[in-house]
């Protein structure tokens, strides 16, 4: 006979031991032994079974057509193995469905889950910060070892989700060090300015930023609907004047302030389009362009996050295609976003081989005016990379094996 002691451990182990079970309708419930609950809907599982008839493994794709799909197809029995650590279906229509039981916590509806995945894969969140906190987020990289080094060009691509900017020293007197950084990351995005361009003084310029008077805060190219994700920018020469520093805010951390310090004011950006063109051409054999954008100053996400921020005095049309009365409304709130931008403006000065490197969706970068000599002549060079792209290369950085 098994004494009074195993019959209580045996009782214990089957108590611990987890448990699968139809919930509320439409429910499936995992009751883990350490007390864990997971939740699915049944059409969730349904959509997402993972066998052969249903799962193209190799290429991570269904291959059901939605209208055979999951919505009128309801569970009939589920059941839990402990040994193989998986759930396992048996639908009404007689399909089977099994999920690993780590497969399906990674999926979890619970919200610490969906955090936790938001954070780690689909976007750090950011850092914003002020004129104050300048120095503590300021990262610097070597160039080589950015191009050399994975994990190195993992922790410059995090520095530029989360802080926005960062500055890689020691580059090579080479116009192609733009190039060679974009495709580092991945693909180059072409413009109407050319797959590089250069930021230096010119006749007859075709683009402010080509003359060598103060270059406003603003953001680059708010004409274009896909706006270029970050601006990679290498100084070749710069000036001996005392003019040529590069100025930056925080554009995300501005439109917070005015979010919490004047709620409608900041509504009004949100939701009052202005249209920004760009009209001309680059040099005198380029193709002639004619781009414009309709879209507010402050975008948002579906979770209501900032995530684009659009500013460019030289480059907002005259032709404001709102109605009369939110026009006064607008300018009085835009004002006030300036101002607030202006209050927390940092400057410096690069120097020869530093590549500058900032999100340009969300940071307002200018220059202050500077003088050229025949002797000296600043000449910067620059690329583009979108954030699809960035975003890609940072997830395969930390996350190899999701290739395998």
């Amino acid at each position: 006979m098994l004494s009074c002691r195993h019959l209580i451990g045996r009782l214990v182990r089957r108590q611990a031991s987890t448990q699968a079970h139809l919930a509320s309708p439409g429910i499936v419930e995992i009751n883990e032994a350490d007390g864990q609950r997971l939740k699915y809907p049944q059409v969730w599982l349904r959509d997402n079974c993972q066998c052969s008839e249903c799962f193209h493994a190799a290429t991570r794709a269904r291959k059901s057509h939605w209208e055979r799909g999951p919505l009128n197809a309801g569970a009939r029995r589920v059941s839990y193995d402990e040994q193989r650590q998986q759930l396992e279906v048996d639908w009404q229509d007689e399909h089977r469905s099994v999920y690993q039981l780590q497969w399906l916590r990674e999926r979890d509806f619970g919200d610490a889950a969906r955090q936790r995945y938001l954070a780690e894969v689909y976007r750090p969140p950011v850092q914003l910060w002020g004129k104050t906190q300048f120095k503590d987020v300021s990262r610097e990289f070597v160039y080589q070892q950015v191009l050399d080094r994975d994990e190195v060009l993992k922790t410059w691509l995090e520095a530029l989700a989360v802080q926005g900017f960062a500055l890689l020293k020691d580059a090579p007197d080479d116009v192609n060090v733009a190039r060679r950084l974009a495709e580092r990351i991945g693909y180059i995005k072409r413009t109407t300015y050319g797959d590089v361009f250069e930021v230096k003084s010119k006749p007859n310029a075709g683009n402010y930023a080509y003359l060598m008077v103060p270059l406003p805060l603003h953001t680059d190219m708010p004409y274009y609907e896909y706006k270029a994700g970050i601006n990679i920018l290498h100084t070749l020469v710069q000036s001996e004047s005392a003019g040529g520093a590069n100025t930056l805010v925080d554009g995300f951390n501005v439109a917070a302030e005015m979010r919490r310090l004047f709620p409608q004011e900041f509504e009004v950006l949100r939701s009052v389009p202005v249209n920004w063109y760009d009209i001309g051409h680059d040099g005198d054999q380029a193709r002639p362009f004619h781009s414009l954008w309709r879209a507010p100053v402050v975008c948002l996400d579906v979770d209501g996050q900032v995530v684009r921020i659009n500013q460019n005095t030289t480059k907002r049309d005259s032709r404001f295609t709102v109605p009369l009365e939110q026009a006064v409304a607008w300018y009085e709130a835009y004002d006030r976003f300036l101002r607030l931008a202006h209050d927390e403006v940092v400057e410096f000065k690069t120097r020869p081989g530093d590549v500058f490197v900032f999100n340009n969706l969300r940071m307002l970068h200018g220059r202050t005016a500077y003088e050229d000599s025949p002797q000296n002549k600043r000449h910067l060079v620059g690329a583009y990379v979108d954030w699809d792209i960035i975003y890609s290369k940072l997830r395969t950085l930390r996350f190899p094996q999701a290739r395998e």
